[in-house]
């Protein structure tokens, strides 16, 4: 065993344990208490959409409830901060050393250099190949003095921030003992481990006690999946639950003060153009749409000052995006709408974004387009949006989700190989412009490449930012240490207690 004595353990765990919960902690305890604990009950508004697979849409949820975690995180600036790597060095433009902490996983085996190797591996060969390693041919495997050698295909400077995604979370063998299933039920390494599942309505999850950052305060969660955001709101006015993700701003007002939690996030309301088929290939008709939309009104009435008008990919919580914003190029001169149908598709799990798609629809038409809208839960909507079954999209997206590295969402969403590329955007210019930005090794020059590849997306006007958004926490009285994290992978953790 690699393992640390339990005691040992604990207090190494508990010395660690602001690593987790300082940045974004609210009430900013961390665990020192090794009593039972109370349970938390929290309500989420995106239920499980594919079994709780730690590939695909899942993979932020696992993270919020505190399940998985992968080789490094996100500190407050952005920057990648250590996980279950203690440590890491760049050994070539291409291969990277990690340092394993001493972890145990929740079905007690060792976090082991091996068991991390053929957990990465695993990621690597998923099909459809998960967002953040789009682009990007990744091998792993075990090295000495308890490390992991990382190693892409390409030079890639943006890895420590990549291994950050919760979609590259690290689980154990027992994970992939099922050919074609991924289960990350007691097979993480999180301070929470999820034991029960009903359907996607509710989720069990209890401490796991030997988590290296030290025991959790509370004894475990018990997870509610509310897509009503009314509902989920009066689930915590009426002492149902004890935390409510995503408070619609409709709602937010019937919150006492201290009860509600606004953070800035990373998080743009867009609207995405279909440019492979339908009305909105054509560039002229998609400049129609673009100059059509008055992103102020989604601002100040939608979202009622909880967002920031749409100025581009990018949004005001990425505070060097504004200094570095180029105008967009080589946008084509806009053409007449000419009672053009169209069929605009949105989620209703986000309950702002079906308000701003009737928005959306009376500025369309008042610019001569005749608009359908169609609004589903999102699971049941995501495979037809990908497949450019719309001809236009409305999405909340968090441009640092799944990488924390500005470069990485563009490669995602708007190249010909994108994964996540809801536009179906392939243009060469905007190709080029991405990989271009890829390349670059400084922080503040893959900034400046970042904003010029921006400035060739919003060129094609493919995407049309709406606002970007501040999120809504709703926190019930006595509840602190709750993860008001602007990346939106946090929500409970090692100090989150009531």
């Amino acid at each position: 065993m690699r393992s640390l004595p339990r005691r040992r353990r604990l207090v190494a765990g508990l010395l660690l344990a602001p690593l987790l919960t300082g940045c974004f902690a609210s009430g900013g305890e961390e665990s020192s208490d090794t009593s039972d604990g109370s349970r938390l009950r929290a309500a989420l508004a995106f239920p499980p959409a594919e079994n709780f697979s730690p590939y695909g849409a899942d993979a932020t949820l696992l993270s919020r409830l505190g399940v998985t975690e992968g080789l490094t995180r996100l500190d407050a600036n952005g920057v990648a901060a250590p996980a279950l790597a203690e440590s890491w060095s760049r050994e070539n433009d291409r291969s990277w050393l990690f340092t394993l902490r001493e972890a145990t996983f929740q079905d007690g085996t060792d976090v082991t250099p091996k068991a991390v190797a053929a957990s990465l591996t695993h990621a690597a060969g998923t099909e459809p190949v998960t967002p953040a390693l789009t682009g990007v041919e990744l091998s792993a495997e075990a090295a000495d003095g308890g490390r992991v050698r990382v190693t892409t295909a390409d030079p890639d400077p943006a890895l420590p921030l990549r291994l950050s995604s919760p979609a590259l979370a690290v689980l154990s063998a027992k994970a992939y003992a099922k050919k074609d299933t991924v289960s990350p039920v007691g097979t993480a390494t999180g301070p929470f481990e999820l034991t029960k599942v009903t359907g996607t309505t509710a989720a069990t999850l209890d401490r796991f006690d030997d988590y290296w950052g030290g025991r959790a305060q509370a004894s475990g969660v018990d997870a509610r999946f509310i897509a009503d955001g009314t509902a989920r709101t009066n689930a915590l006015r009426t002492g149902e639950t004890d935390i409510a993700e995503a408070v619609p701003v409709s709602q937010a007002a019937s919150l006492d003060k201290t009860a509600r939690r606004d953070t800035a996030t990373t998080r743009t309301t867009s609207l995405l153009l279909n440019t492979e088929s339908g009305p909105f290939k054509d560039p002229e008709v998609r400049a129609a749409a673009r100059e059509a939309i008055d992103t102020s009104a989604f601002a100040k009435g939608v979202y009622e000052g909880y967002a920031d008008p749409g100025a581009g990919i990018y949004g005001p919580a990425l505070t060097w995006a504004a200094d570095k914003r180029r105008e967009p190029v080589g946008r084509s001169k806009a053409g007449g709408a000419d009672g053009t149908s169209v069929t605009v598709a949105t989620y209703d799990n986000r309950p702002e974004l079906p308000e701003a798609a009737q928005v959306l629809k009376q500025q369309l038409e008042k610019a001569g387009f005749k608009v359908e809208l169609e609004v589903r839960e999102y699971s049941r909507l995501e495979s037809d949006a990908l497949g450019g079954k719309f001809d236009a999209f409305v999405s909340a997206r968090n441009t640092m989700l799944d990488t924390g590295d500005p470069v990485s969402i563009l490669a995602s969403d708007y190249t010909c190989d994108g994964s996540y590329n809801l536009a179906q955007l392939c243009d060469k210019k905007v190709d080029k412009a991405v990989s271009a930005a890829e390349a670059v090794t400084d922080t503040a020059m893959r900034q400046d490449a970042a904003m010029a590849a921006e400035a060739a997306v919003l060129g094609t006007d493919a995407v049309v930012p709406l606002v970007h958004q501040r999120i809504i926490t709703g926190v019930g009285a006595g509840v602190s240490g709750v993860l008001l994290d602007p990346y939106e992978r946090g929500l409970v953790g090692v100090g989150t207690r009531r």
